[in-house]
């Protein structure tokens, strides 16, 4: 794709969408981590109705080890998928106690050998927490949103993350994902896109291709 198309994306996600921020509520590494794995096949407004009381009774990794997985399970059952995320969640404090100090990891190498992280995951943790930019966070909306805008051609996580860092420059990573979420929640929809009212739609090569 060319840079001129490329910039003009990112000048009109810019303009459109100038303040960006992670929709997850976290005030620690640990919050922010827990948050992410419990986002998985869920909405961040529901997570953060959650965590506002599950954050107040797992304070430290050692809390979620103690606790039985059951009980676990029933502090985040609204979450979704609320078995195998208890399973995880358990399973890497055990490893954060035993390894880490305590403390969540503030590497991709060391974040991706936790249970339940996979690199979007650990890019969310990295920069939201740490303030660290290796890589493009690709959630369903940046999967979504990258390929209409013919940024991609591929449906692998991992590939598409390979493809935007070709394309975007490293200083706009953070706030390019960030974007295209919102893209995402906001207009770009998965089922009903608003093409009619899109400031995109003149560089979208999927604009207006929906029934």
């Amino acid at each position: 794709m060319a840079d001129e198309k490329v910039n003009e994306i990112m000048g009109l996600l810019k303009k459109n969408y100038p303040d960006v921020k992670i929709a997850l509520d976290f005030s620690n590494p640990l919050e922010l981590l827990i948050a992410t794995i419990l986002s998985a096949q869920s909405t961040d407004k529901q997570i953060n109705k959650v965590t506002k009381t599950l954050f107040k009774k797992y304070r430290t990794p050692q809390d979620y080890v103690k606790t039985p997985q059951e009980e676990l399970e029933k502090d985040i059952y609204s979450s979704g998928f609320y078995r195998n995320k208890a399973k995880n969640i358990k399973k890497l404090c055990e490893i954060l106690v035993k390894n880490f100090n305590s403390n969540v990891p503030d590497t991709m190498e060391a974040l991706v050998t936790l249970p339940g992280v996979a690199r979007k995951t650990a890019n969310i943790v990295l920069s939201g927490a740490f303030g660290k930019i290796e890589g493009i966070a690709v959630d369903t909306h940046v999967k979504r949103v990258s390929a209409r805008l013919g940024l991609t051609k591929n449906t692998d996580p991992e590939k598409i993350e390979k493809d935007l860092m070709a394309i975007i420059p490293q200083s706009e990573w953070d706030g390019f994902a960030l974007r295209l979420i919102r893209h995402g929640r906001e207009i770009c929809d998965a089922k009903k896109p608003k093409c009619d009212i899109c400031f995109l739609n003149r560089v979208c090569p999927s604009a207006f291709t929906f029934g």
